[in-house]
């Protein structure tokens, strides 16, 4: 039994404390007296009835800074599923529900590093395994150089390359050294600039763009929101594969800029399109197992739309395959 663990305050539990332990001696001393106890054996009966009474309505009260105390010890040599348990609801019961938060925090990073780390290591090893087998056999002579070697080599570096630049910019952006830089920008060139680099990478693909009305304007960072649409437009054309159809479409929307990417590829199910938006993840990896993605893009895509204070979600494209659609506050321009 706890009786002070509703009061929100430490202070109040304390002065109740205090007042219940005078009361009691007082009580003590007078009931002594009148029942003529000797002189020094009353302060001695008083004394051990207030000490009850303080254990008894102070129980509890130093237990979750006991606790913190052994749990902050277990964090510090890498145990992070230790918590405290408290039901009260002063400042000490406030602190450590802090230090519950802080644990789950330091619990959900150490989790993210690990899997960075296992998943940098992963992508890094498929190359890096390629060009020391393609270099190995050209050195034993088991192969004779040729421009399809020399092309298969080159593409393993440029794997590597945009590997090691997406991991440079995400982290750049997750740790706030990055901001964006708004300027009233023409949508129309923005998104044709990007889907003409899309065609030369992916020239088997068809790139639509449409822009309603064609002199849209927005404030937006003109360079991050290039990286966007070169991010979503590559992504698009690795899952539509050769002959496939991209539509880009810009447009007003209840006071907000809409941008949508949508091809023809297989798709995204349902209950993955949030998590294509996390760090390497891979909603298929049947399919992309060969796609030549760093697992990086979308996740660079949801940081730059949300240094926007915009927001980026993953839905159906009818009859099949994925609609990347983007909203971006307060667009401006001529009315439609």
């Amino acid at each position: 039994m706890r009786p002070l663990d509703r009061i929100t305050s430490l202070k109040v539990k304390l002065s109740v404390v205090i007042v219940a332990a005078v009361a009691v001696t007082a009580t003590t001393s007078t009931v002594g007296f009148r029942l003529g106890v000797p002189l020094l054996v009353r302060p001695v009966i008083s004394a051990a009835l207030a000490l009850a009474m303080v254990q008894l309505l102070a129980h509890g009260m130093t237990r979750p800074l006991r606790d913190m105390e052994r749990a902050a010890t277990a964090l510090a040599r890498g145990d992070y599923s230790q918590r405290v348990e408290t039901a009260s609801v002063d400042e000490v019961g406030r602190l450590a529900d802090a230090f519950n938060l802080m644990a789950d925090e330091l619990a959900e990073s150490e989790r993210l590093q690990r899997d960075l780390v296992a998943n940098v290591s992963h992508e890094l090893r498929t190359p890096v395994t390629g060009l020391q087998a393609m270099l190995e056999n050209l050195i034993d002579g088991v192969a004779t150089p040729s421009a399809e070697t020399f092309a298969t080599m080159h593409a393993q570096t440029d794997r590597l390359g945009r590997l090691i630049h997406d991991l440079l910019d995400l982290s750049r952006l997750e740790s706030g050294t990055s901001v964006v830089e708004l300027a009233e920008v023409a949508v129309a060139p923005l998104l044709h600039r990007a889907a003409d680099e899309s065609r030369i990478h992916h020239p088997s693909v068809e790139v639509q763009v449409e822009v309603a009305p064609s002199d849209l304007r927005a404030p937006l960072d003109e360079h991050r929101m290039h990286q966007v649409m070169v991010n979503l437009l590559d992504n698009a054309a690795r899952y539509t594969g050769d002959a496939g159809r991209i539509e880009v479409r810009a447009l007003r929307v209840g006071g907000r800029l809409r941008i949508e990417v949508a091809d023809n590829g297989p798709g995204i199910p349902p209950d993955e399109r949030a998590r294509v938006f996390e760090r390497f993840y891979r909603a298929d990896h049947a399919r992309t197992a060969h796609s030549g993605g760093s697992g990086l893009g979308l996740a660079i895509v949801r940081w730059i739309v949300d240094l926007h204070q915009g927001t980026v979600a993953a839905t159906a494209n009818e009859p099949h395959g994925c609609r990347m659609v983007i909203e971006l506050p307060e667009p401006h321009g001529a009315t439609p």
